[in-house]
C-alpha cells in the first residue's frame, strides 16, 4: 500500500468518509474529493489524524454536478499526481428531500443522471492516461441494488419525475457504462467493476429521502475495499457485485442495443466522439 495512490470522490461524508479513514490507515497516498471546502478540510483533518505514518493526503475540490468542474479537477490531478492506482467513484446524488422537485445540473441535465452517471464516466475518461500509465490500476463504481430500466424516450425524466426513480435509473446507467469501459480497456491493465456496497447505509442521502438506515457505512467499506485491493480480483473486470457476491445486474445492463444507445447519448452529452466500443 505504501506506493498506491487512490482517489475517492464524495469523501467528505457517508461511506466516502469511511472509505478514506480505512485507506489512510493502510498507508500510501489518498486523494479526497469534495464539493464543500469546509467539509473537505474537516475530512482531511480527520484522515490525517487517523493515518498510518508516511501516508500522504491531498484534497481536490469540485462540484460534480458541473461537468466543467469535473474536467478541471481531472486536469489538476493529471498535472499534480505522478500516478493513480485506484479510482473509487463514490459521490452520489440520492433521491432527495423533495423527491418530486426535478433538479438540473450545471449543463442543464437531470441532476441525478449528471452526478451519478455523467460525472463518474467523464472523470474516469479524463483520468485514463494516468490510470493506464500506472497499471495495474482499478476503477470501482459505487452503484446500487436499486436499478430501473432507462426509458430512452424520457432519459432526463421530463415526464413522471420522481427522485428515487431518477436515482435508480442513473445507477443502472453507471453499471452499463462500467461494462462498456471494462470491455474497451481489456488488455490495458485497468479493470472496471461496480457494486452495491450495502443496503440502506446510514448516510445523509438515505435520511434525506425519509428512509430508515439499516446498517452503518462501515458495512459498505469492506466490499468496496476488496474490489480495490484483493489480489484475487486483479484480473476481474466488467462485473457487478452485491457486496461480496458476483451477481447479475438489471437485465437492461446486458442489452447490447440499450448500452449502445446509452453510450452514444453519453458521449454526445459530454461533447465527445464515440470511443473504440461505439
Amino acid at each position: 500500500m505504501t506506493q498506491r495512490t487512490t482517489l475517492i470522490t464524495g469523501a467528505t461524508q457517508g461511506m466516502g468518509r469511511a472509505l478514506a479513514l480505512d485507506l489512510v490507515r493502510r498507508g500510501g497516498t489518498v486523494l479526497l474529493h469534495g464539493r464543500d471546502p469546509g467539509r473537505l478540510e474537516a475530512a482531511a483533518t480527520e484522515a490525517r489524524a487517523a493515518a498510518a505514518p508516511g501516508t500522504t493526503i491531498r484534497t481536490y475540490l469540485a462540484d460534480l454536478s458541473d461537468l466543467e468542474q469535473v474536467h478541471a479537477m481531472a486536469d489538476r490531478i493529471r498535472t499534480a499526481e505522478p500516478r493513480l492506482d485506484g479510482l473509487i467513484n463514490n459521490a452520489v446524488a440520492g433521491g432527495g428531500a423533495e423527491p418530486l422537485r426535478r433538479e438540473l445540473s450545471g449543463q442543464g441535465h437531470e441532476l441525478r443522471f449528471a452526478v451519478n452517471h455523467l460525472a463518474p464516466y467523464a472523470l474516469t475518461r479524463d483520468l485514463l492516461p494516468l490510470l493506464t500509465a500506472s497499471a495495474p490500476a482499478r476503477v470501482i463504481n459505487v452503484a446500487s441494488i436499486g436499478q430501473e430500466a432507462i426509458d430512452f424516450d424520457n432519459v432526463m425524466l421530463e415526464r413522471d419525475y420522481e427522485g428515487l426513480r431518477a436515482y435508480c435509473r442513473s445507477k443502472l446507467a453507471l453499471i452499463m457504462a462500467t461494462f462498456e469501459l471494462a470491455a474497451e480497456l481489456r488488455g490495458t491493465g485497468v479493470t472496471v467493476n461496480t457494486l452495491h456496497p450495502a443496503h440502506l447505509m446510514d448516510t445523509e442521502g438515505v435520511r434525506a429521502y425519509g428512509l430508515t438506515p439499516a446498517v452503518t457505512t462501515d458495512e459498505g467499506v469492506g466490499p468496496t475495499v476488496r474490489l480495490l485491493l484483493d489480489p484475487e480480483l486483479a484480473a476481474t473486470t466488467g462485473r457487478y457485485f452485491d457486496q461480496y457476491a458476483d451477481m447479475r445486474a438489471h437485465a437492461q445492463a446486458y442489452d447490447p442495443e440499450a448500452r449502445r444507445r446509452l453510450m452514444e447519448l453519453t458521449h454526445g452529452l459530454l461533447g465527445q466522439g464515440l470511443g473504440p466500443t461505439g
